[in-house]
């Protein structure tokens, strides 16, 4: 059964008038007029109109789902270089998750979608925040996550359930992004209205108590215009580690193909869990070995990580000519998490310390409290032209655009309280102990940035097959920090303290593309990136003389050749790219200076390549693949000294933390009947060091996980799925001293209806 019925409808758009009203534009319009008027004294003059004249009607095609990533593993367009662009027009590697693929392996939680894709690894932080690293260089504690091409919040559990795809750009992208982006950066793409009536109402019954219902509502409400509801209900134990979700995203659409093309969007997530981010581990011959079951969870009861998203979005689209159109969107919102956990650790046992030989049942397992509170405000607006013409004889495609950043932040990064003492033994997990929370209001330090962006690149079709591509962005950053003044619990004193920094900043990306053909295309690329000292509040409170705030930014430079080639009859895309990626004055702290100023003097690179392939092999095989190998990869430069007991953190010559020589993700489905259709998949990495214990190494480790779905009706069907087939016992985020597990074993059965 093809899980949503498609068909293409063809919607008319009322004929252009030649000049529109500067009242009817939106702010990106008036921001971009004079780049307008540049533009068109460059083009080619075109003859006089006269003044009753229109251009001739649009005509638009839309899909029934509003995307083909509905029913297929492939998508041969994406959002994520500014625009709608051909994948095979971007020159660089890009893997996109499809709601297909997000379905079929249950994908609910991102932290699980972002697993199951190459390259991709976890630090588990000390307060259970989890950073990102894409080919071993950090996404800034998911500061690198956008929404529909914008900057999402960085402190909430975000879920799937509104998500018609995710797409991964990896390597330098801060001509597209302005800052971050080293690795690369992660776009979810949010499910819009389209012009068709269709429901879809999913639930699941799984293991760990866990209870989901999801539903998909889209009305069309008039010829040009539709809404769209997307709702989700979550709840599970864990085994004690529970959660609790509730998310609401509606959005109406209106003007659809039309010159002037307005949505309205509105979206709240609000989660309530129980953090089970650490486990303490053994060491064998330098190898870090887990221990304690993955299930089990040895908080208290009191534990908390609770975390909300709550956003509203406008956007609107204006349609110049056929060549050229202007997209705006502004968004605000608020984020907030407030966490309180227990660190576990092995404590003694009959006054003995706890070895891998006499761990047993009785041994003690302490639970030491971690806090962390924090509240953002974040508004944005971005305004994006493209504009096709010709110029010199050459076919020109211009992206240019305008974005404005403005966040206000509070954080309390040490709102543990006083330890609670009540430990437990390793047979007795999840036993109830619970302890009253007596820390009364977190004290903030606040963080206000303030950044603006302007860019342009232009693609140059040199010959029939010969595109190349220049770009160049500026950026402004301006940030202050204030931390609030503290007293010790032996009453000394530290004052409150401010620091500020403001940034200018020039991004370039160059590339070529060479296409012979409509099923091959071959590019090369470089670009830039950087990460300035506080774009994710690094800049220190316990530093006197402010240290932080006078380092400057941190860059980063890649290179990239590969290639894009379509098979089986163009139903499916295989990607094939080796890369450079090298950031060239890492922050290293100074040993030398009582502040412990921070120096640009550090080095890191990796070299490798990457696999991607999705799509269709025939009628009845899909497959998905996307695989990371990073066979060099070092810290080049270092003024961080090896110790006598050659532990620590990593040196000049190491292989940097985090970063595995291989990471790969399989997923194929086959349909055997009308009826039945079964999938497997496998998650692969390699070996790799935690942060800040480079003796040590986390083993690499395969899960298996499986799936069958069976067509009870047109409009019905039932799935099982199983992950992690084999139950088995790895680490996956790692951190000195401790890690996270994954997931344990998993049985989940859906039965989902379309009406």
């Amino acid at each position: 059964m093809s899980r949503k019925k498609t068909d293409r409808r063809t919607h008319a758009v009322p004929a252009m008038q030649p000049t529109t009203s500067p009242a009817l534009l939106p702010l990106g319009a008036m921001l971009l007029a004079g780049s307008l008027n540049t533009m068109a004294q460059t083009a080619p003059a075109a003859p006089a109109a006269p003044a009753a004249a229109t251009l001739s009607t649009v005509t638009v095609k839309e899909q029934a789902d509003g995307s083909a990533t509905k029913s297929s593993l492939r998508t041969a367009n994406t959002q994520i270089g500014k625009g709608t662009q051909a994948l095979r027009d971007i020159p660089q590697s890009v893997t996109v998750m499809t709601e297909r693929l997000i379905d079929d392996r249950n994908l609910d939680d991102f932290r699980e979608l972002l697993r199951t894709t190459a390259g991709v690894t976890f630090l588990a932080g000390e307060t259970g925040e989890e950073d990102v690293r894409l080919r071993g260089f950090s996404l800034g504690q998911a500061g690198d996550i956008y929404v529909d091409g914008m900057r999402d919040g960085v402190l909430y559990e975000r879920d799937t359930f509104n998500n018609d795809r995710v797409e991964v750009l990896k390597g330098s992208a801060s001509m597209l992004f302005g800052k971050g982006s080293t690795g690369g950066v992660v776009n979810q793409v949010n499910k819009r209205p389209f012009l068709m009536d269709q429901n879809e109402v999913t639930y699941t019954l799984g293991t760990g108590g866990e209870h989901r219902l999801t539903g998909d509502f889209n009305k069309q409400t008039g010829e040009d215009s539709a809404l769209r509801i997307n709702a989700m209900l979550h709840n599970a134990d864990n085994d004690g580690a529970s959660t609790r979700k509730n998310g609401l995203a509606a959005a109406y659409r209106w003007g659809i193909g039309s010159r002037d093309e307005f949505e309205v969007g509105f979206y709240n997530l609000e989660v309530d869990g129980r953090p089970n981010y650490n486990h303490p581990w053994f060491t064998s011959n330098g190898v870090i070995q887990p221990t304690l079951p993955a299930k089990n969870f040895y908080g208290l009861a009191s534990d908390h990580q609770d975390s909300s998203a709550t956003y509203l979005s406008f956007g609107h689209k204006h349609r110049f000519d056929h060549d050229t159109e202007l997209s705006t969107r502004v968004r605000h919102g608020r984020y907030e998490r407030d966490l309180w956990a227990s660190v576990i650790r092995l404590g003694q046992t009959n006054g003995e310390p706890t070895t891998a030989a006499n761990l047993g049942p009785d041994t003690v397992v302490t639970r030491a409290p971690k806090g962390r509170v924090g509240i953002s405000d974040i508004t944005q607006l971005q305004s994006d032209l493209t504009h096709r013409f010709d110029a010199l004889g050459k076919k020109h495609e211009l992206i240019a655009g305008v974005d404005l950043y403005d966040e206000d932040a509070q954080r309390n990064n040490n709102f543990a309280g006083s330890a609670s003492g009540l430990n437990t033994t390793v047979g007795n997990p999840n036993n109830g102990d619970w302890r009253a929370d007596t820390r009364g209001n977190p004290v903030f330090n606040t963080f206000q940035s303030r950044n603006i962006g302007l860019y342009a690149q232009d693609t140059v079709a040199v010959t029939d097959t010969v595109k190349l591509i220049g770009g160049v962005r500026f950026d402004r950053f301006d940030a202050s920090y204030q931390t609030a003044e503290t007293t010790a619990a032996n009453g000394a004193v530290t004052p409150a303290r401010q620091f500020s920094r403001s940034e200018n900043l020039w991004s370039p990306r160059l590339g070529a593309l060479y296409q012979p053909s409509d099923v091959a295309s071959y590019y090369v690329s470089f670009g830039t990136s950087y990460n300035t000292s506080g774009d994710t509040y690094q800049f220190s409170p316990g530093t006197p003389n402010a240290a932080l705030s006078n380092t400057g930014p941190e860059k980063s430079r890649n290179i990239e050749l590969g290639g894009k080639f379509e098979l089986f009859e163009q139903s499916t895309t295989l990607g094939v790219a080796l890369f450079h990626s090298e950031k060239y004055n890492e922050r290293n702290t100074d040993p030398d200076t009582a502040a412990q100023q921070l120096l640009l003097s550090g080095k890191r690179h990796a070299t490798g390549m990457e696999f991607n392939l999705a799509g269709r092999i025939n009628p009845r095989w899909d497959v998905f693949y996307n695989h990371t190998w990073i066979p060099s990869a070092k810290i080049d430069q270092s003024n961080v000294a090896l110790n006598a007991a050659g532990t620590g953190a990593q040196v000049e010559g190491d292989r940097p933390a985090l970063t595995p020589k291989h990471s790969a993700s399989l997923w194929t489905t086959y349909r055997l009947t009308q009826k039945l259709r079964v999938g497997a998949g496998l998650n692969y990495r390699g070996k790799q060091n935690p942060e800040g214990a480079r003796h040590l190494v986390a083993k690499s480790f395969v899960t298996v996980d499986a799936m069958a779905e069976y067509n009870l009706t047109d409009t019905t069907l039932v799935k099982l799925n199983v992950s992690n087939l084999t139950d088995k016992l790895y680490a996956d985020a790692l951190y000195r001293g401790f890690y996270t597990p994954g997931a344990p074993r998993t049985v989940q059965v859906t039965l989902k209806t379309l009406f």
